[in-house]
């Protein structure tokens, strides 16, 4: 997946973003299915809208994190997984 380039993220229809007040954390509500979302978690999902691609979204979150920095790296690795799990399209 990695050579996905111009892959652009998005949460899938039917999926809610939406704050737990019981677990106090922000969740992403899928279809027999929740996933907890920690620390940026929700940044990162409100900005995959299916237009943006997924150095666009680590940009806008770090603009200065650099080509090959920390945050990008975590970003990526974050949406393939999430991907890969069948959360975003």
């Amino acid at each position: 997946m990695s050579g996905d380039p111009v892959w652009c993220p998005r949460v899938p229809v039917g999926a809610l973003l939406r704050h737990d007040r019981t677990r106090g954390a922000d969740v992403l509500l899928l279809p027999e299915r929740v996933v907890v979302l920690h620390g940026s978690g929700r940044a990162v999902l409100d900005l995959c809208d299916g237009h943006r691609g997924v150095e666009e979204i680590a940009g806008l979150l770090a603009p200065d994190d650099g080509p090959e920095g920390r945050v990008r790296r975590e970003v990526t690795s974050f949406l393939h997984r999430l991907r890969t799990e069948g959360a975003l399209r």
